[in-house]
């Protein structure tokens, strides 16, 4: 018996549905359980504080907790390498910044691969990399700064959040471009940099601007810098390198949000549509620029591609500077 054509074609598009039927309910369901949330380095960086406003918003929002695992060590890679053994279902989502993608090249081993091992979400943010000091210091401005230390060579050391970090790079240009005599003190975050800075053990730091700007703003430090092209909308009275006479000094930090290779495309949709909403809200974009965030949404290709720049522009900055982690 035939059958009419129109219950032919519903049929025909009722059964090629049916191949999609468990993904659309995988993410319909998801997610079932808290999904954890790892930052690779030690509480109080700017991975850290941000990821937790991402997942105080995205447990808002789901119903379910987004939890903050801090797994420190190995300038990011512990936390890395356990992110890369994760089941890919979207149940464990690493904050990544860009020693993700710069770690490969500084350490002779890494136990886990940028593009093999993870998804990308979204590159969430970015942050400009901050010169500040110890207000004991008697300087007022970059060219100050350069001079005390042209005259004390040997004597002053400046902290950053670890080996090859944004901010580490950024503080080796300004060392080697202008030549000075300024040893570099790594710490496990930038969080234990700026505590270091206050304590005046390193009178000198070189990190991200979101630990900085409530210590700046309470007195205890004295921002010289920002290494972007434009001010800080949180500190407006810091000048740029550029302006400060050092327009070749840039860098920042950025924030991506991954999960593991293979996990479900509509779960990885899923998140980065909450995710981009949710550092859009105003109340995060008002909170993000108070700490020195800008909010950046990318898609996954977008954040992708992001990954490959990154990689090979401090790959070569790395290269040059002779910089090697242990």
């Amino acid at each position: 018996m035939k059958l009419p054509r129109r219950n032919f074609l519903h049929l025909a598009a009722g059964a090629a549905a049916l191949p999609f039927a468990p993904h659309v309910a995988r993410a319909q369901a998801y997610p079932s359980r808290p999904v954890r949330v790892i930052v690779p380095y030690a509480p109080g960086g700017p991975t850290d504080i941000l990821a937790r406003l991402i997942a105080q918003k995205l447990s808002e929002h789901f119903g379910k907790q987004f939890y903050v695992e801090n797994i420190g060590g190995g300038g990011g890679n512990v936390g890395m390498g356990q992110g890369a053994k994760a089941g890919p279902d979207g149940y464990t989502m690493p904050a990544a910044g860009r020693p993700m993608v710069i770690n490969p090249t500084l350490y002779e081993r890494v136990p886990f691969d940028p593009y093999k091992d993870f998804d990308p979400v979204t590159l969430a943010v970015t942050s400009p990399d901050m010169l500040s000091v110890n207000p004991s210091l008697p300087v007022q401005s970059v060219k100050d700064l350069v001079a005390l230390i042209k005259a004390h060579p040997g004597k002053y050391n400046f902290a950053s959040p670890g080996t090859g970090t944004a901010a580490h790079l950024v503080g080796e240009l300004f060392r080697l471009s202008l030549g000075l005599d300024l040893v570099h003190i790594p710490f496990n975050s930038a969080g234990l940099a700026i505590g270091s800075t206050v304590a005046g053990h390193t009178p000198i730091a070189f990190t991200a601007s979101p630990p900085v700007v409530p210590q700046v703003k309470e007195g205890k430090l004295r921002a010289l810098a920002v290494a972007s092209k434009t001010r800080l909308q949180a500190l407006p009275d810091v000048p740029t390198m550029a302006e400060a006479g050092y327009p070749d000094i840039e860098g920042e930090v950025w924030l991506a949000v991954i999960v593991p290779a293979r996990t479900p495309k509509e779960i990885i949709a899923l998140l980065h549509g909450e995710i981009v909403k949710t550092i859009a809200l105003p109340d995060m974009k008002e909170r993000m620029a108070t700490l020195g965030f800008d909010p950046v949404g990318s898609s996954p290709e977008e954040c992708a591609a992001q990954f490959r720049t990154e990689a090979a522009k401090w790959a070569k900055v790395i290269r040059e500077a002779g910089i090697k982690a242990q």
